[in-house]
């Protein structure tokens, strides 16, 4: 059966960047459609950051029961129901992904389950066309603008074929049926360390092997050093600057050829599961792209400064290459705001958040020492090590530290990096920094609770203007 509707804006994929593009898209006004093969919410909330933090969350739970001596509370004979991690990490998912139904419903947006295809536009006066294949046959919609925010999907490396059993990705990694008792990932960016840290927590034996010099290697250095030091106190088993050459399935284990990424002798590794974390592609195949001349670079949507990427067609997120869903949603509402016709306010990308979840906890904004000084910026740079601070002991946290990176002419913050507790929720303090006025004096003479994490963030500001109090 064929259908044709009009829309003023259709969005394909829902993930944070699509749901969030249509919802603000509605709310101005405009008739609005989404389209979606899977699930609503995309990887995100489905398969990525949502349903691993719920994992990680059971680790961490887990973790603080072991350790309950060391706060006066006896417990005995805890163990790990990995079967009812995973089981409660879907659900979690799946109320989320119930709540964007929700959202779709109040603002009267039409979710249409489906694969989407631009078709050929037959003039530049007439809109596009968009068909949608889905389980009640074709149907065809039309829009003036569209929004493809297809996401992105895991890729592999050559001589290391996915088999969904011993050699898988993250979204297998998060459903085994079974716990593993070795693993090893291969690549050490946040998926990866995420993925070693919640396995790790319940025991199993974790191996990681990343091809450059050092663990998270688009954080700064210092933050690296500190995350290996606190994976081998756990236990962990790190090789940094070494390759995984070859995989195969042996049926009851993987085994790996590992070598030096600068060359040498390869050496042979054996685990019941290899998790392969080196990246994404882009969802651009089957998507009608070659109809509009949507060019791609580095196998991403290309768009320019305004997120086009052909007359009445943006792109935005995973699919351009941006990698984060704070980002995509960003994007999502600058695109929706800007077909409306409304001032829209451009994403600053220099000075967005990055958090890694594992444990401890990473997140950082701006530059890395090193990238400033490759930028000849003059800096005033701040430490402060949570550990003597009053909130750090009594909650028996890993300690780590906060970093600061000040201009030393203007007192604007140039960069921030944080490994310890609470850091994926500190950093909104120096983004917000980022984005406004707040130089290092406003910051350092505002009054920080007592107790508190967020005394780190003021007392490394303190150390980069010479006077920390507590150091």
């Amino acid at each position: 059966m064929t259908e044709s509707t009009s829309y003023d804006c259709v969005v394909i994929g829902a993930g944070p960047g699509g749901y969030v593009a249509a919802i603000r898209a509605a709310q101005l006004g405009l008739r609005t459609a989404c389209i979606e093969r899977e699930g609503l919410g995309g990887i995100c909330l489905n398969w990525g950051c949502i349903p691993t933090k719920a994992l990680l969350r059971s680790a961490e739970v887990l973790e603080l029961i072991q350790r309950a001596a060391e706060f006066g509370i006896i417990v005995d004979g805890v163990r790990a129901d990995f079967p009812a991690i995973v089981k409660r990490s879907r659900e979690v998912a799946e109320k989320i992904s119930k709540g964007v139904a929700f959202l779709f419903r109040k603002n009267k947006i039409d979710h249409l389950a489906g694969t989407a295809r631009l078709l050929p536009r037959q003039s530049a006066w007439r809109p596009h066309e968009i068909s949608i294949e889905g389980q009640g046959g074709t149907r065809i919609v039309t829009a003036k603008h569209v929004i493809l925010a297809t996401g992105a999907r895991a890729r592999s490396l050559p001589g290391i074929t996915l088999d969904g059993e011993r050699i898988i990705e993250y979204r297998k990694a998060m459903t085994l049926p079974t716990q593993p008792k070795s693993l090893v990932v291969l690549g050490a960016g946040a998926i990866g360390v995420e993925f070693a840290s919640f396995y790790r927590a319940l025991g199993v034996e974790v191996t990681i092997v990343e091809y450059l010099p050092r663990l998270v290697p688009n954080e700064d250095p210092e933050i690296s050093a500190e995350l290996r030091k606190a994976f081998e106190k756990r236990g962990m088993s790190v090789r940094t600057g070494q390759k995984v050459t070859s995989a195969q399935n042996r049926g009851d284990g993987v085994e790996l050829t590992v070598e030096p990424a600068a060359g040498g002798n390869a050496e042979t590794l054996r685990a019941d599961v290899l998790l392969v974390a080196v990246g994404v592609t882009a969802n651009t195949e089957n998507l009608g792209l070659e109809h509009h001349g949507i060019a791609l670079e580095r196998g991403f949507i290309k768009v320019d400064a305004a997120l086009r990427a052909a007359d009445g067609i943006h792109a935005i997120g995973d699919v351009i290459g941006r990698g984060l869903a704070h980002v995509a949603s960003a994007e999502g509402v600058f695109v929706a705001e800007s077909i409306a016709g409304q001032h829209a306010v451009p994403v600053a990308y220099d000075a967005i958040p990055a958090c890694t979840y594992c444990h401890p906890e990473i997140a950082s904004v701006g530059l890395t020492e090193a990238k400033a000084a490759e930028q000849r910026i003059p800096v005033k740079v701040g430490r402060f090590p949570f550990r003597p601070l009053g909130k750090t002991m009594a909650a028996g946290e890993y300690p780590g530290f906060v970093k600061v990176i000040w201009h030393a002419e203007t007192g604007a913050l140039v960069g921030a990096h944080m490994i310890g507790p609470a850091v994926t929720d500190l950093i909104a303090e120096l983004t917000l920094a980022k984005t406004t006025e707040v130089n290092m004096e406003s910051l350092a003479y505002t009054i920080h609770a007592h107790p508190s994490f967020a005394e780190a963030v003021k007392e490394a500001t303190e150390d980069a203007l010479g006077h920390a109090i507590h150091l």
